[in-house]
Parts: C-alpha cells; structure tokens; sequence
C-alpha cells in the first residue's frame, strides 16, 4: 500500500489530484454507468410494490437519481466534518425496498420519507459514537439481517410477475410468467458468457431486453414518455407532508444500522486502496454524510442513501483514486435526475420484466447475507441459535402476515414486521450469547484494565471487522 507521507510538499496525492477534462469525463461517466441500474432499480421496485402510477414513479426514479448525485458530490468534495473526501459513490440500498413496501401499504409513502428523515437525523447524530462501536455488529448480525430483508422480499416479485389480483382472468398468464423467466436466463447468459464490463451492467440489459421483448408482445405501454416534461425540478416533500409512525421508523432504523455497518466497511477498503489512513474520525465523516444524504432523501422523496460497494471495486480495479472524477459522476447524476422523460421511460418498464430482475436482485441481497455468515464460525452451537431465532423470528410475518394481530400494538410494531423482529433479535442474541462470553473470558485484559484497549475505543481490527460484502445494488 503506497504511503501519502512521502509525497513532496504541497503535491497533492492521487485523491486530491484532478485529470484534465478530457479524461475526467469518461471516467465520471463509467463510475454513473456501474451505479445506474441499481438507483433506477430501487425506486422502481418500491414504486411497483406500492401499486403506483407511471407518472409517481418516474418521479421516485428522478428523485433518486438527484439525491444520490447530491449525496455523492458530499462524499467526495465534504462540508466541514461531513464527507470523507474519498472517491465513493452513493446511492440507494436494496436493504429498503423491503421496509418501504411493508411501510408504505401501511401508511403510504409520506410515513416512509417521515421514517427515512429520522433515520437519517439519527445516523447525522450517532456518527461519531457508531464508528466506535462497530464491533457489536459483526458477521453474525450484519449477514442474518440482510439475509432476512432479501430473502423476506423474494415473495413480492410474484405481483409483479403474475398480476396483483389472483382473482383477475389474467392472473399468472404463462406469457407473463415466461417473460420473467426469460429475463433470468438473459441474467444468467450474460453473467456466464459477456466480457466482463458488460456482466457488471447484467441488470440494466437484462432490463433493456426484457422490455423490447415485452413491445414486440404488446404488453407495454410507454404512452406516458411523450406527456412527461424533458427537463423538470425535484420538489420536496412532493408525495405529501412526512408522517411520523413509530411502526414505520423502527425497521428503517434497522436498515440504517445496517447501512451505516456496510459504509464504514467501503471506507475503511477505500482508504486502503488509497493509501489514506481511516481510523474513526474519518468513518465518522462518511457516516454523517450518509445521515445527511438519509435526511435529505426524506425531505425530497427517495430512500434511505450509502455507499457503493461496486464502485469501491470499480476504483480498485482502475487505480484511478481521484476523488474528482467520482464528484463528476455525481454532477452528472444531478443532471439525470432533472431529467423526467428519462425517469418516465423507467417507470413504463412491464411488471414481468421487473419481478424477474427482482428474484435475482432479492435473492442477491440475502445471497449476500449468507456470505457474510459464512465469515462467522457457525460450528459454534450459540452462533447457529443466534441465526435460527433471528430467522425463525424474521420470516415468521412473511408467511403468517396476521399472526400478531392480537398482541398490543407496540408488540405488533416490533414482531410484525420481520426485518426489525429479525434485526432486534440477531443483534440481541449476539450481546447475550457472544458479547457476555467475551467479557467474562477477557478477565483482566478487559477494556480499561493494564493490558487491555481503553474503555470505549475499539483496536484496529475491532473497529474495522470483517468487510461485509458489497451493496448489491
């Protein structure tokens, strides 16, 4: 790893430097190109969950879009001690599709965004502090709550692709189901035979191909692309006053743990790919950019922001560390989201075409989970409780969706919706089963005794953990 120390003064290093347009622009452009189908694709789930229109969904679409070049422009550039200065890119996470769509038939969108506002205020607060503690959130709980939330959204995907009334005369069409099929084995064949530059856009093609097909079958309809405007502004708070719901705050807090466990991995990797020293001043910059990026996304209609683990690998791959020409893909992303004939011609993609990109991206997510299990010692009988309960609690709303409706309300806040159920219980169980055992083992080396880290400072290696797995999206 190269040192920044040695560099001549006033030289800047190869964060800092800025390439000349020319270069900087096709650069910015390819960092926009691995990014955009997972910011167009969360969005356009959340907005089809929901039942919603053409039009509100392009407008999700172009809000997302803005926020997440807004976020990123934060990340990079910074604002006092909010961003990291590092070349990351942000954008929306599939971890809250699942919590928008179960929040958002309860009590429609303005309960989701007032639920992403106080999230994201919370995770602007808890910055400084959460980049301490990251060792109270290891393998074990971030992998059983991702796994919980992709694998807990797969069943979803079967409104999309069979129709959303099972009593409609066309419910489950074998056309229907056949496009969705076909739209996986676009996925699979490009994945298995494209060069790779094209199997990192696999989404976005597949997406592309599905919706040619499904205009040759005539079951889409892009009549809205025309009545959309070409240039427009993102207004705030466009779907309604925010509403605030302790039933809708609760998972997406849960979401945001996970978020904020999933940054602080990406920017202790960026760091080292960069040569920069990341210790907890500097994960506490990017998590309160990925708080105020939260917020603002409540106030202008999107969802819950952090960083892109694709794009962490993009820049390991190039070796192109200017922060620069990742604050120019986030310029450009601007540029898109002012763009409503764009964000129209996204939401006008057919319901089959998406559910089959959902099963794989869904599938993905708790995929991605289970890898970041695998990194915990699952031999061990109190690991393998912590999992099983945390599941068995998890899944239990997704195929009994009324078996709390008895209980009180708060219990039905909590137990009734499986992320936070599942997400409470794992990081519990872990505290009780795990966190309790290493103390009583660490006996005078504990924290705050001769021999031991000082109370409420994590070492190195506690601090950063093992790397979760990169955002999916």
């Amino acid at each position: 790893m190269s040192s920044i120390r040695n560099r001549p003064p006033g030289t800047p290093d190869a964060v800092d430097a800025v390439p000349r347009l020319r270069t900087l622009v096709p650069l910015s452009v390819q960092h926009v190109l691995i990014a955009y189908s997972g910011m167009v694709t969360v969005p356009l789930l959340i907005g089809s969950g929901l039942g919603l229109s053409g039009d509100r969904i392009a407008a999700l679409i172009t809000a997302n879009l803005f926020v997440s070049g807004v976020a990123t422009l934060l990340q990079t550039i910074g604002i006092w001690k909010v961003g990291v200065r590092l070349p990351i890119v942000m954008g929306s996470t599939f971890t809250g599709i699942g919590p928008a769509i179960i929040v958002g038939k309860d009590g429609g969108l303005p309960a989701v965004f007032g639920a992403t506002l106080v999230a994201g205020a919370l995770t602007f607060l808890a910055a400084p502090y959460f980049s301490r503690l990251l060792r109270f959130f290891p393998p074990l709980v971030t992998g059983a709550i991702i796994a919980i939330i992709g694998f807990s959204l797969v069943p979803s995907t079967a409104s999309l692709i069979a129709g959303p009334d099972p009593q409609a005369p066309g419910y489950g069409a074998v056309r229907d189901i056949g496009l969705a099929a076909g739209t996986i084995a676009f996925i699979l064949l490009v994945e298995r035979f494209a060069p790779p530059f094209l199997a990192r856009v696999a989404v976005l093609l597949a997406l592309i191909g599905g919706t040619l097909v499904a205009v040759a079958m005539g079951i889409t309809d892009f009549g809205g692309v025309g009545e959309a405007d070409l240039v427009g502004f993102v207004a705030p708070f466009d779907f309604g006053a925010p509403t605030f719901m302790l039933s809708a705050i609760l998972p997406m807090v849960i979401v945001q743990l996970v978020n904020m466990v999933e940054s602080a991995g990406d920017t202790l990797a960026m760091g080292q790919i960069a040569g920069r020293e990341v210790g907890p001043p500097e994960v506490a910059r990017a998590l309160r950019a990925d708080g105020a990026a939260t917020a603002l996304a409540g106030a202008f209609n999107s969802f819950t922001i952090v960083t892109f683990g694709e794009n962490v690998g993009l820049v390991s791959m190039t070796k192109v560390l200017s922060r620069w020409v990742v604050a120019g893909s986030g310029l450009i992303l601007v540029v898109l989201g002012l763009a409503p004939k764009l964000g129209a011609v996204v939401a006008a993609l057919p319901g089959p075409v998406l559910g089959g990109v959902g099963v794989v991206m869904f599938g993905m997510v708790g995929a991605v989970g289970l890898r970041i299990l695998a990194q915990a010692d699952l031999a061990d009988s109190r690991n393998m409780l912590v999992v099983s309960l945390s599941f068995g609690l998890g899944f239990m709303p997704v195929g009994a969706p009324h078996v709390y409706d008895r209980f009180p309300q708060f219990a039905q806040t909590i137990l009734g919706s499986g992320i936070a159920a599942g997400g409470i219980a794992a990081f519990l169980l872990n505290l009780l089963l795990n966190e309790t055992r290493r103390d009583r083992a660490s006996g005078p080396t504990a924290a705050g005794e001769p021999g031991g880290e000082p109370a409420g400072v994590a070492g190195p290696e506690r601090a950063a953990g093992p790397r979760p797995a990169p955002e999916t999206a």
